[in-house]
């Protein structure tokens, strides 16, 4: 099982724009191996959309999660930056800190920040 956390992308996020985000621990069902994710998308009206997709599909995996909390991403990729920012009203802040080494193992040619601004 420690496999199929293996394939699950670390990162899914939309190529453009300032969308909401969450950070979601993945493990395997009755086991103490996990990782944490990040997704985030323009769709999702609310933060518990993201995680409405994201749960079921790793159910499907034999896996379970937990949303660590949420904030936003501003990705602009023609400047290759990315802010990471703000904090949801239904699961807290995010702790942007392990967000940003995520987005870095993905985007390791971007300037990535982040702060605790709510904008």
């Amino acid at each position: 099982m420690a496999d199929a956390l293996a394939k699950i992308p670390d990162v899914e996020i939309d190529p453009e724009g300032t969308f909401k985000y969450i950070l979601v621990r993945v493990k395997v069902k009755d086991g103490d191996v996990h990782k944490d994710i990040v997704r985030g998308t323009k769709s999702a009206e609310y933060h518990n959309h993201i995680f409405e997709k994201v749960n079921p599909a790793m159910e499907v995996l034999g896996m379970e999660c937990k949303c660590l909390g949420g904030g936003k991403i501003e990705h602009n990729a023609q400047e290759k930056k990315l802010r990471v920012f703000g904090e949801s009203t239904a699961y807290g802040k995010a702790d942007h800190s392990v967000s940003v080494v995520k987005l870095k193992s993905v985007f390791s040619d971007y300037d990535i920040t982040w702060s605790d601004d709510k904008k």
